[in-house]
């Protein structure tokens, strides 16, 4: 009975860690000019959210060079982020999945360069889960510090 335990409590633990990838969203994307909203779980941080809600918003990034110019510099830090995935990509949108070390699991990750406004804006998001520890806002601030674009 003991060993039955065991193979059972292996068996659950194997499925939890490998299925914490979570199911693609289906509203990602560049929908009237907009990124889709955080929902209200404090695992999200985007350029779209209202202003007063700190708990979601970051101001998007101001950007000088052109959107070219801009893109390649931006997809240049995706491309040496540990763990990171480009999904989808055109000229004004970049879309990537970043996986956690230990248990696997995917954040959505969007950039949308508004050339009208000349702001880059961003959306980062857990598929699965309320609570991120953070590591949403973190990986937004990391990827833009000092990005000169």
């Amino acid at each position: 009975m003991n060993q039955k335990i065991h193979i059972l409590l292996g068996t659950t633990l194997l499925a939890l860690f490998f299925n914490c990838t979570g199911t693609r969203p289906d509203s990602l994307g560049i929908k009237s000019e907009r990124l889709a909203d955080c929902p209200k779980t404090p695992n999200c941080v985007s350029s779209f959210a209202n202003p007063t809600d700190k708990e979601h918003y970051r101001n998007p990034v101001p950007y000088k060079k052109s959107l070219k110019d801009a893109y390649l510099v931006l997809r240049g830090r995706l491309e040496v982020s540990p763990r990171t995935k480009i999904i989808e990509e055109n000229p004004n949108y970049i879309y990537a999945e970043f996986t956690s070390r230990l248990l696997r699991y995917v954040d959505d990750v969007e950039f949308y360069f508004d050339e009208k406004n000349k702001l880059l804006h961003f959306r980062s998001a857990s598929r699965l889960g309320k609570s991120d520890f953070g590591v949403n806002r973190n990986r937004i601030e990391t990827i833009l510090k000092d990005l000169e674009i």
